[in-house]
């Protein structure tokens, strides 16, 4: 019996780690010990391991992984005992193997969908059921870390994707679409093992690609997951209590095959989805039509909660990000006023790249862009908790009633944005504006170019209006 720690550095993520999950059922079968933690844990390091594994999880979190990977080198006999494995470390494996000190630790890159990957034997990790008990506070002491999506399934009815954007590192990952995977007797077996769970999480990265799509969604209403026969029982202080399940698609849906098919919309519909995730990457017409459409087919066959992540900071500049939002509140509206019950939240998500350690990728600026403004949007979105809801009001009160208005709005000092209120109330709003408003177009653009690092001491000008103006950038 070998003795197995799995490690999730201590990043903040909303889902458990699937493949540390699998690794964990894959080492139980062979009867070794496994012991999961996430981040860094004393008792553990100072113990000796057979072997340890390490999950990585977006290439921004570089620091906080190879500090990890280096906290647990003493762990183990040898560095070529640490398995480290991952998007990051499928993406930037020369790079780990490049540190200092982990020279000799064994990067996995890609998916473990082949036999003989960890061990000389056929079994197939990937192909697993996840070991849902490493994630369960109440039975791994070592574990005190509550993720905010815990009590679900997690599936795959498809792999992979026929796309190949830039900005995606899933055709580095999984390069083969893989059409169709028969979720019923994975779900049964979880049921069996660690019992029901109430939701359905669908990690799929383009399942409206799938030819089966169609045996796909009756696969998940027989698994109770339909949009009429959607109720979770379970027992709570002796009780018995009733829930309404839901289907997330995770990975979001491509709204390019919808708007080719909308047949698959009416598919969709038939399962209790919530929310339905579709991109809003881009606000050139094209798109915004193929977007547009895709709500509109949303609304019209009743699915009443969609989001999605709006990419900025990539090929966009900033009045880009300000119609995309735009254009979801007044979807709303829209659909509000003929009776339609769909709403839509929106997460604005800065692009970083796949490929950049953690200085460098939170760090990334695109060509249409200036750091003042990034930083302008983040007050914003700190403001409004990183979501931008569906009334029109609350999104003019945010990011301004015009671009004109939100143009001035993201180069205001990040306390005016912030406590917006208060610096109305106290005139320092004011103030600012009646200084923003006097430039002249040469004027405004000698000042965008002072401030445009969101650097603000030690700024000068000969200028007296942009002089007064920086007065307010500095305590």
């Amino acid at each position: 019996m070998r003795k197995i720690l799995l490690i999730e550095p201590s990043y903040r993520n909303k889902y458990p780690p699937l493949g540390l999950m699998k690794i964990s059922a894959y080492h139980k079968i062979l009867g070794d010990e496994v012991v999961f933690c996430k981040g860094t844990n004393l008792s553990l390091r100072q113990e000796k391991w057979d072997r340890i594994y390490i999950t990585t999880l977006f290439t921004f979190y570089w620091n906080t992984t190879i500090k990890t990977i280096k906290y647990y080198l003493k762990s183990v006999v040898s560095p070529n005992q640490i398995f480290i494995g991952g998007p990051m470390a499928t993406i930037m494996a020369e790079e780990i193997l490049a540190q200092n000190g982990l020279e000799e630790v064994n990067v996995l890159r890609g998916l473990l969908n082949k036999p003989n990957i960890l061990d000389n034997n056929e079994h197939i990790i990937d192909n697993m059921m996840p070991d849902y008990s490493i994630i369960d506070t109440t039975k791994n002491p070592f574990l005190t870390y509550n993720y905010s999506v815990s009590d679900a399934f997690f599936i795959h009815s498809t792999r992979g994707c026929i796309r190949k954007c830039e900005f995606c590192a899933v055709p580095k990952i999984e390069p083969k679409f893989l059409k169709y995977i028969d979720i019923k007797p994975n779900i049964e077996n979880v049921i069996q093992q660690y019992g029901d769970r109430r939701n359905l999480m669908i990690m799929d990265n383009n399942i409206l690609a799938s030819p089966k799509l169609e045996q796909i969604v009756q696969d998940i209403i027989e698994c109770g997951f339909g949009r009429n026969n959607n109720d979770y029982k379970y027992t709570k202080n002796g009780k018995e209590l009733t829930k309404k399940r839901y289907v997330d698609f995770n990975q979001g849906l491509d709204g390019r095959l919808l708007y080719e098919h909308p047949e698959k919309m009416e598919l969709l519909s038939r399962v209790a989805v919530k929310p339905l995730r579709i991109a809003f990457d881009h606000a050139d017409d094209e798109f915004v039509e193929i977007y547009t459409r895709c709500m509109w087919l949303a609304a019209e066959n009743d699915i009443k909660v969609a989001s999605n992540y709006i990419l900025f900071n990539f090929e966009d500049e900033p009045n880009d990000l300000y119609r995309r939002l735009e254009i979801n509140v007044l979807l709303n509206t829209q659909f509000e006023e003929v009776g339609y019950s769909t709403r839509i939240w929106s997460f604005p998500m800065r692009f970083s790249p796949i490929k950049g350690e953690e200085s460098k990728g939170r760090k990334f600026l695109g060509e249409k862009w200036v750091r003042k403004q990034l930083r302008g949007i983040q007050c914003i979105l700190n403001a409004t908790h990183g979501v931008v809801g569906p009334k029109h009001a609350f999104f003019q009160k945010a990011f301004g009633k015009d671009l004109d208005e939100f143009n001035k709005l993201i180069w205001m000092p990040e306390e005016y944005i912030i406590y917006r209120n208060k610096n109305i109330e106290n005139g320092n709003t004011g103030r600012w504006n009646e200084l923003f408003c006097q430039l002249d177009e040469n004027s405004l653009a000698e000042f965008k170019a002072l401030i445009g690092d969101n650097v603000f001491v030690g700024k000068k000008s000969n200028n007296k209006l942009i002089s007064k103006l920086l007065l307010h950038y500095v305590d």
